[in-house]
């Protein structure tokens, strides 16, 4: 009888637990007794994963932000190694979080444990030396967007392109009808949907600038209404707190979770940098994206000239021009950003051109990602299998 295959998994944050749900069924499908364990969050867990941790553990961004929870990720790290050592799993699976995931996965690997990075770190935007310690660490890296896999192929590193889970999860024509009656909103009155991010430090830092574009649109046009997704209590209570302080007299509407409904359902949307500003594109919205990091991280980038790309903001990325607008630390103005949004508002012809732009990146992106990654997975224990067979009988 054959064992059945383990599954070892590390995700960070909201993002990686969406992506290794998706993974686990889609590996579940192919190998149905297949059993998972690890660093997990509530999608992974009900999807099948047992958590030893929790995902939200890894949620921490920034270069100098990290030191202050540096003693506690290296305990965790050292005793999930531990763990996974015991365990022995046939793969081991680093979903995002990178800092923590590729160092795990370099002891592993050197172990013996087959290693994957789902998601790629962007290493081919700043710090791109990393590369080196990539091919180290892991077997395969599996890729959401296109141009990684041409970075990894042009350093000799073992990468496929999978394609994004979100592309597969959001409709190629979003209803926003649907969307606005799933939230009880006003049909008629334009929306602004608020999305300042999944991490407390991310919320932390941009929370002051959304309420301050809250203030100054509710202002310049007084019929506006607004809806802001919450990733997480936490969050909620955070932002909450901001807007009550910096914005008290304009009415947001909070949300527990819910961002592609609000998405679907707005006009135009204030991000933040990262996966939000990909799920404002696949729902076909206007966008502005911001990106605010500590003064220090800022710092070093600029002086030691890290940054490798003319854009960080998701949508501008695959289209490889600026499409939406993005601003950067001191750049975060709120006028600007409001007149922004308001132009995206009154502007059908340029409405149109972005919507456009973002069903082509929606179709390239729209590739079945989970049974992807699933397959190229299983493909590559399959191939290290038949390696080891091969050798065996060669040395018998």
């Amino acid at each position: 009888m054959t064992a059945p295959l383990r599954v070892g998994l590390v995700a960070g944050e909201a993002s990686g637990d969406t992506l290794g749900a998706d993974l686990i069924r889609a590996l579940r499908a192919r190998v149905p007794d297949a059993e998972f364990f690890g660093v997990a969050g509530p999608k992974m867990v009900a999807a099948g994963c047992t958590a030893w941790e929790p995902s939200e553990s890894l949620a921490v961004m920034g270069l100098f932000e990290i030191l202050r929870d540096l003693p506690r990720l290296l305990a965790l790290r050292a005793r999930v190694r531990a763990r996974f050592l015991a365990a022995a799993p046939d793969v081991f699976v680093g979903i995002d979080s990178p800092e923590f995931n590729l160092r795990l996965a370099r002891d592993l690997r050197a172990a013996g444990i087959p290693t994957v990075q789902y998601v790629s770190p962007q290493v081919w935007a700043w710090r791109q030396g990393r590369v080196h310690r990539i091919h180290e660490s892991v077997d395969l890296v599996l890729c959401l967007l296109p141009f990684e896999k041409r970075f990894y192929d042009g350093a000799g590193v073992p990468a496929e392109f999978v394609g994004h889970p979100l592309a597969d999860a959001v409709p190629m024509h979003p209803d926003r009808a649907a969307a606005r009656a799933a939230l009880a909103l006003d049909p008629r009155r334009p929306l602004v949907a608020l999305l300042p991010g999944s991490r407390r430090g991310e919320v932390t830092r941009l929370a002051p600038d959304f309420a301050a574009v809250v203030r100054w649109l509710a202002h310049v046009r007084p019929g506006l209404e607004f809806v802001a997704p919450m990733a997480t209590p936490a969050v909620r209570e955070l932002f909450a707190a901001v807007l009550a302080r910096d914005a008290p007299d304009v009415p947001v509407r909070l949300l527990d979770g819910g961002a592609q409904t609000a998405l679907i359902a707005a006009d135009v949307a204030l991000v933040a940098s990262g996966t939000a500003s990909l799920e404002a594109a696949l729902c076909n919205r206007p966008m502005v994206v911001v990106y605010r990091l500590g003064a220090l991280t800022v710092w070093l980038l600029r002086r030691l000239g890290l940054v490798k790309v003319r854009f960080f903001s998701q949508p501008n990325l695959l289209a490889d021009r600026r499409v939406v607008g993005e601003y950067f630390q001191e750049a975060i103005v709120p006028e600007s950003i409001g007149a922004e949004l308001l132009m995206w508002l009154d502007d059908d012809a340029r409405r149109a051109q972005l919507e456009r732009e973002f069903a082509r990146i929606h179709a390239d992106l729209r590739q079945g990602a989970g049974g992807r990654a699933a397959g190229a997975i299983l493909e590559r224990l399959a191939t290290r299998r038949a390696a080891r067979r091969a050798v065996g009988d060669a040395s018998a």
